[in-house]
């Protein structure tokens, strides 16, 4: 029980949370937008989220407490910045909102293949896969942008279903 005391209070650096969206993932959706982000990608949605030194400190368990209190939600958008940079804690953050039956979206400017590639050479990037449901993968292309896609700002970016995907060992992109 310590132990989960003690990862409850784990801080993730945030740029903001949104409550409720309908457009970073299927159903109604908190979002977490992670801040900084080394790819700063030309045309970003969310350019002030790059700096490693912005945001606000926020603990896991406090996201938690946010999520509690909407009985609507359908799960929980992990977007940016980028995830994959804080993974752990995003990780347990997953861990805990799936105990709450909520399922997980993670957005990153990673490609699938690069995350797996190069997952044991950083920590959390695994757990972080594991817990994730839908995979938003890519990074944004201003020169591929199209409005009408889906939960996506570019052409290039992929919906990877991850259990489908390791179910059957091989990349499962959903349109």
């Amino acid at each position: 029980m310590f132990d989960v005391v003690i990862l409850m209070e784990t801080y993730l650096r945030i740029a903001n949370i949104i409550n409720e969206s309908i457009v970073d993932g299927p159903g109604i959706r908190m979002v977490v937008f992670a801040q900084g982000c080394k790819h700063k990608c030309p045309g970003c949605h969310n350019p002030e989220t790059h700096s490693f030194d912005g945001g606000t400190l926020v603990t896991v368990g406090s996201i938690l407490e946010m999520a509690k209190k909407n009985p609507l939600l359908d799960g929980i958008t992990f977007s940016g910045g980028e995830p994959f940079e804080q993974a752990e804690a995003f990780a347990f953050l997953a861990q805990e909102a799936k105990k709450m039956n909520l399922d997980i979206v993670t957005y990153t400017g990673y490609t699938y293949e690069y995350l797996k590639e190069n997952s044991s050479k950083y920590k959390g990037w695994n757990a972080l896969l594991d817990k994730t449901d839908l995979l938003v993968d890519g990074r944004y292309e201003s020169d591929k942008r199209n409005l009408l896609l889906r939960f996506r700002g570019s052409e290039n970016q992929r919906i990877i279903d991850i259990k489908k995907t390791k179910a059957e060992n091989r990349i499962v992109v959903m349109d």
